[in-house]
């Protein structure tokens, strides 16, 4: 994790321009001379298998990665990139200027030159998914002139491309396995952009992990509800119930369990968050409709009852004179 807040106002610009745009991002970087003291700029960035998954928050300036750049920094990689704030306008074929907007996500290969121009002087928020290219990952097919360009929202590959990539960039580790699912997005990503065929086996095969994804986001948003089914979340997805079952099937959970587990962990955020709540709300609150249930499931998750899971932390977070009177 990097920010500028470390360094002078007059200074930040500069170091992130030189240090970070340069040597990291392989980009040049222009802002007007008025703006740099209010700069301000941060970026992390962790691997993901043989990828990169980074988070970036700055200021708006103008971006652009030239040839020159991609000389000195060349990665033969393929970009997922989401534009979480901060619209503005972005010319990567030299012939055709397109809006990015807020939620956006797009595709690039790393080694073609773009220009990126924010709309406003607010900052902007983005993350990216780097993953190296091979011939295997792409099954063959030529990659190398993918210029940056947006997915369209009425794409079929959008949703479960925009789920797959939230499990992995969020940073929530609820993926058996990450690195095989880099694959599955690059591979979705490269359907979207028309160069492999929707009815390929390995295209299936990261639809259905990503679906999976999906699934468990619409889920663990609705877990509260205590009459959330499956035919409600295959509704939600736009999928049958038994496409809906067919994609828990590859996982190590059901859908009950997945369920189970969303909502347990909401009861042990909202036990100790609420410690004048009884164990009967909490269970409520977060969507069980029976208590037996609740206490069943919570005696085999955390091996003790609510109660004593609430005894336990509130001993554990108690300031130190607490204890000394305690005792």
């Amino acid at each position: 994790m990097f920010s500028t807040n470390s360094l002078a106002p007059d200074q930040r610009f500069d170091h992130w321009r030189e240090e970070r745009a340069k040597l990291v991002f392989g980009a040049t970087l222009e802002l007007p001379r008025e703006r740099r003291r209010s700069f301000n700029g941060s970026y992390s960035a962790s691997a993901i298998g043989d990828a990169i998954a980074s988070e970036l928050q700055a200021s708006a300036y103008v971006v652009r990665r030239t040839e020159s750049d991609i000389a000195r920094v060349a990665g033969d990689s393929l970009v997922v990139f989401h534009q979480i704030r901060g619209p503005g306008l972005l010319n990567a074929s030299g012939d055709h200027v397109g809006r990015v907007l807020n939620g956006d996500l797009a595709v690039a290969h790393s080694d073609l030159p773009y220009s990126a121009v924010p709309e406003t002087e607010n900052d902007c928020h983005c993350r990216m998914l780097t993953i190296p290219l091979s011939e295997e990952l792409a099954l063959g097919q030529h990659t190398h002139d993918l210029f940056a360009a947006k997915l369209m929202d009425g794409s079929r590959f959008m949703r479960p491309l925009r789920a797959l990539f939230n499990a992995l960039t969020s940073g929530e580790g609820r993926l058996a396995d990450p690195a095989r699912d880099v694959t599955h997005i690059a591979r979705l990503a490269l359907a979207a952009r028309g160069r492999l065929a929707p009815g390929m086996p390995e295209v299936r095969a990261a639809l259905r992990s990503a679906l999976l994804q999906a699934a468990l986001q619409i889920m663990e948003r609705e877990k509260n509800q205590p009459n959330l089914s499956p035919a409600m979340v295959a509704a939600a997805l736009g999928v049958s119930r038994r496409q809906l079952y067919v994609l828990f099937e590859a996982s190590e959970l059901s859908f009950a369990r997945a369920l189970a587990s969303f909502r347990i962990e909401e009861a042990r955020r909202l036990l100790l968050a609420h410690p004048d709540w009884s164990v009967t709300q909490t269970a409520f609150a977060c969507g069980f409709d029976s208590l037996a249930t609740f206490y069943r499931i919570f005696g085999s998750t955390y091996g003790m009852a609510p109660t004593e899971l609430r005894l336990l932390e509130q001993g554990r977070h108690a300031p130190a004179s607490t204890h000394s009177a305690m005792a």
